[in-house]
């Protein structure tokens, strides 16, 4: 058995764990760090770790703990606001669909969504910046595009089962009307389905912010971002590796903390995969 029912698996506690440290780790960066990462100091770079420095110096004197922690607000900030655009955007229009299948309103969603789907997060970031410009906005509204899509069909495929439920058909013969349903009825029995799909697209926001940044169409400096930090540390992987492994250990360990998160909070609320994986 994975875990009592009520106390949810062993990789949901993992999960939330590793997602609760970076969370705190992101918070405190708003009040708090060892050293200003707008601060540099040539003189210091590339210091190994010491007790000034903890985990050592970049190649241009900033602190690398300071660098990881306003890395990782960036990172959180990115992502939760694009999944925030994605649910915001993306569930109404699920709804929407399911109340009304079959008609030219699902169709337009559907094939909207399927246009959407035909340009990764990566190639509308780049279309948004050559009209915009990179910056950290455009990475969030490339990322939020790119998620409408994702909770406009798990919302759709989860809605249109419990449209054929008795009791919502008695909500119709009552006179109730679509919205009404779908608010009162609908969106609380699907809920399960959206808060696990938000932890994966989390995870997934926090991969594509650090490509974007990677690639220079993130966070611009001095924002810290983690896929920036591993751009400009890729000319230096032989001769101070620590400068490319700690971003990338952060993004890894992250990514990892939010899937065991999503896996649990998957088994926690769905019974039946419960029941298969007891």
């Amino acid at each position: 058995m994975r875990g009592s029912p009520t106390r949810g698996s062993p990789a949901l506690w993992i999960g939330a764990a590793i997602t609760a440290a970076v969370a705190a780790m992101a918070a405190l960066s708003l009040v708090w760090t060892p050293h200003d990462i707008t601060r540099l100091e040539i003189g210091a770079r590339l210091q190994p770790p010491s007790a000034a420095h903890w985990l050592g110096t970049d190649q241009l004197g900033r602190d690398m703990v300071s660098l990881l922690m306003e890395g990782a607000r960036t990172s959180i900030a990115v992502a939760l606001v694009a999944v925030g655009i994605g649910i915001v955007a993306g569930v109404p229009l699920g709804l929407l669909a399911a109340a009304r299948r079959g008609s030219w309103i699902d169709e337009v969603v559907m094939r909207g969504n399927d246009l959407v789907f035909a340009f990764p997060s990566l190639v509308i970031a780049i279309l948004i910046t050559a009209v915009f410009g990179p910056s950290a906005v455009n990475a969030i509204l490339a990322i939020g595009i790119f998620n409408i899509p994702v909770f406009a069909r798990v919302a759709r495929g989860g809605a249109l089962p419990i449209w054929t439920l008795d009791y919502v058909m008695a909500a119709r013969v009552a006179g109730k009307g679509a919205a009404r349903i779908s608010v009162q009825h609908v969106l609380p029995n699907i809920a399960n389905l959206l808060i696990v799909q938000a932890t994966i697209q989390f995870s997934l926001g926090i991969l594509a912010e650090a490509a974007l940044s990677y690639v220079g169409l993130g966070a611009q400096p001095p924002t810290a971002s983690w896929g920036r930090m591993l751009s400009e540390a890729q000319t230096m992987i032989y001769s101070a590796p620590s400068l490319a492994l700690l971003p990338g250990l952060a993004i890894v360990v992250t990514v990892l903390g939010l899937n065991l998160l999503g896996d649990g909070l998957r088994d926690l609320l769905d019974p039946r995969l419960r029941r298969l994986r007891a």
